[in-house]
C-alpha cells in the first residue's frame, strides 16, 4: 500500500453521532472508490463487527476504528485508535466509563438553554440519538437547526454550544495516557484526530505531540474534512518533525452536515509515511 489510496480512516455512524449505519456508510464508501475503511465512532466500537463486514461485502479493506475523547490542557481532543481487537474487554470498559458522564453533562447543556427561553432540549436531543450513552452536543444542534432556531449546526455552535454561550457545559473525559494504552494494549495505533481544530498556542500543541510520542503514539491525521488545504501542508511537516505516520480521513457525519464526502479527499503528502503501512498485519 503507498500513500496514493483511497483511505479513509475516520468517519462516524448513527452508534454515535452520525445519521447512517455502518451498512449505508460502507455503501456510500464503496461508491465513491474507498478502497481501505475504518468506522470511528465517538467513544463506542459496538458497530465494529458490522462495518467489517458491511466493508467485506463491498469489496473494501477495513481496519477497527474509535475516536476517543481526552482532556489535555482543558481542551477535548480526540485520538483515533485503529487496528485494535474490537472484543477487548480493557478497552471495552474504557471507553465504558468515557460514556457515562455524558448523560448528566447532556441535562446541564439541557438546563443552561433553558434559561435563554429554549425549552425541552434534551427530550429533542434526544430523538436524533441512536445510542443514549452517546448523546452529544451534535444531537442538540440537530434538534435546535429542527426547531428553527438556526439555519445549521454550525450556527448552532457557534451561538449556544462553545465555550461561553448558553449550552455549553465542559466535560472531564479520559487522560492522553489511558487512551493511547487502551488502544495499543488491544493491539492498535494511536493517531491525534484533525489537530488543526483544537485552540492551542504552538507551546501547547507542542507539549501535546511530545506527551502523545511518549506514550507510544504513533501518527497524525493531515489530510482531512477538517483541515483547510493550509493545514494539509502544516501539518505534513509537523509529521516530519515528529516522526509520525500521517492519517487521512472525512470526518463524514452526514449528507447534509458534513463539509467532505466519505473518499473525496486529496491524497496524502507523497513524503509522509501512511499510517496504513503500519497496520498492514491488521487490516481486514
Amino acid at each position: 500500500m503507498t500513500s496514493i489510496l483511497n483511505a479513509d480512516l475516520h468517519c462516524h455512524s448513527v452508534v454515535s453521532d452520525g445519521t447512517l449505519t455502518p451498512e449505508e456508510l460502507a455503501a456510500r464508501a464503496a461508491a465513491n472508490g474507498v478502497e481501505l475503511w475504518s468506522l470511528t465512532d465517538h467513544d463506542e466500537i459496538g458497530g465494529q463487527h458490522r462495518a467489517a463486514a458491511a466493508a467485506k461485502a463491498n469489496g473494501m479493506r477495513y481496519l477497527t476504528g474509535t475516536e476517543i475523547s481526552v482532556t489535555f490542557a482543558d481542551e477535548t481532543v480526540h485520538i483515533v485508535g485503529l487496528g485494535f481487537d474490537p472484543d477487548d474487554a480493557a478497552m471495552k470498559q474504557g471507553l465504558y466509563d468515557t460514556r457515562g458522564g455524558r448523560g448528566r453533562r447532556a441535562e446541564e447543556m439541557s438546563e443552561g438553554l433553558a434559561k435563554v427561553g429554549i425549552k425541552g432540549a434534551y427530550e429533542g436531543a434526544l430523538r436524533f440519538v441512536g445510542n443514549p450513552e452517546l448523546i452529544s452536543r451534535t444531537h442538540f444542534a440537530r434538534f435546535l437547526v429542527e426547531g428553527g432556531h438556526c439555519r445549521d449546526t454550525n450556527e448552532v455552535f457557534r451561538k449556544y454550544l462553545t465555550e461561553g454561550k448558553p449550552g455549553y457545559v465542559p466535560h472531564r473525559w479520559a487522560s492522553l495516557k489511558d487512551a493511547i494504552s487502551w488502544i495499543q494494549d488491544a493491539g492498535g495505533l494511536a493517531v491525534i484526530a484533525h489537530p488543526g481544530r483544537y485552540k492551542f498556542t504552538a507551546n501547547e500543541e507542542y507539549a501535546l505531540f511530545l506527551e502523545f510520542k511518549a506514550h507510544g503514539g504513533r501518527a497524525i491525521e493531515v489530510v482531512t474534512g477538517s483541515h483547510s488545504p493550509p493545514e494539509y501542508q502544516e501539518y505534513a511537516e509537523k509529521a516530519l518533525e515528529f516522526g509520525f505516520a500521517a492519517s487521512r480521513g472525512s470526518d463524514f457525519h452526514s449528507p447534509d452536515e458534513s463539509h467532505c464526502d466519505l473518499g473525496k479527499l486529496p491524497w496524502l503528502p507523497g513524503n509522509l509515511q501512511p499510517v496504513w503501512e503500519l497496520l498492514e498485519n491488521r487490516v481486514r
